[in-house]
């Protein structure tokens, strides 16, 4: 590389933490030096982008940026953490100046949104990945777990879906005008990690997760560590108007099966007790998203869906992406 691994890390990566609450020892040491809050448990995350994966070589680099944090921001939402620190491992092919400017202006505006300071990590020459630890913290013994979701408890999620996975399907058949155009671009490329509102969500959610690899496998993740099944209307499917508009002439198995099993959405699918149902809508509400209440939890093991008109929905082989066994 025309420059060093340690002035690239300074130059870009390093900012100063003489203020950062809780950060003794961050860029500069053998290894970042963290004090926990009084009274507060570590949450922590690992996620890994891989170039012609998720992300196209050719794609802006500040989005890059933006959602190497941004995947990891919606892990610590389905927690109820509050983002901390993080540690960033980016492998790149070679020195570019412009692509690093604008990688680091992505990945650092998030990082202030949310108060996430950069600690440490690596940088090593190869094929372009990026690898971003995230540590969270939370009130002892109140972070939400997959597991506790109770028969009767209600099925919500936040957003909408199949925005990102259909932004990616346009993308593939070169109409990126379109899917800019139709708004759905920003899912794909700058998703929007619901932390604020998962923050919310603790003392009232009873099991949660996020939704990267689509909602039927997500959601499926939630049922097997709750050991319960729930039942799905997709009348409730929250899909937005852009959606709708270009799926007009697909068929119904085409729609449902992007909206269920895209990916990519990165919002919450979570249980919780009825007796939650109006402070969740006006948390809803003040975190400025929406949220739609799509099933329920049940007894044994199955994942159910209706169609509109009450009918069985026959989901099939549609599981989400799996790295291992999608192309």
């Amino acid at each position: 590389m025309k420059e060093c691994e340690f002035s690239l890390i300074e130059r870009y990566f390093s900012q100063s933490q003489s203020d950062c609450p809780g950060v003794i020892a961050g860029i500069g040491d053998d290894a970042a030096i963290l004090r926990l809050p009084a009274a507060h448990d570590l949450v922590v995350s690992i996620d890994t982008l891989n170039v012609g994966i998720h992300f196209s070589a050719h794609d802006c680099p500040q989005a890059i940026g933006h959602k190497t944090l941004a995947v990891s921001l919606s892990d610590m939402a389905a927690m109820g953490a509050q983002p901390a620190w993080a540690t960033l491992a980016l492998s790149l092919p070679e020195y570019n100046d412009d692509w690093l400017t604008a990688f680091s202006q992505g990945l650092f505006a998030l990082a202030k949104q949310y108060g996430v300071v950069l600690v440490g990590g690596d940088t090593t020459r190869g094929s372009l990945s990026a690898t971003l630890q995230i540590h969270g913290i939370v009130p002892e013994g109140t972070a939400i777990r997959r597991s506790g979701a109770v028969v009767g408890d209600d099925v919500y999620v936040t957003g909408t879906l199949g925005d990102a996975a259909l932004a990616l399907r346009l993308r593939q058949q070169g109409e990126e005008s379109l899917a800019r155009t139709a708004g759905l671009a920003e899912s794909l490329d700058r998703p929007q990690p619901r932390v604020e509102f998962g923050q919310g969500l603790r003392g009232m959610a009873s099991a949660a997760i996020d939704i990267s690899d689509g909602l039927l496998a997500d959601l499926g993740h939630l049922l097997a560590a709750s050991h319960v099944g729930a039942e799905l209307h997709l009348a409730e499917l929250p899909l937005s108007a852009a959606f709708c508009c270009q799926t007009m002439t697909w068929t119904e198995s085409q729609r449902w099966s992007c909206a269920l099993a895209g990916g990519d959405d990165y919002e919450l699918c979570f249980s919780a007790p009825r007796r939650y149902r109006q402070p969740l809508v006006s948390l809803a509400q003040q975190s400025g998203i929406s949220l739609c209440r799509i099933g329920a939890i049940i007894t044994g093991n199955e994942l159910l869906c209706f169609n509109v008109d009450g009918s069985p929905y026959c989901h099939g082989e549609l599981r989400g992406y799996d790295h291992f066994r999608n192309k």
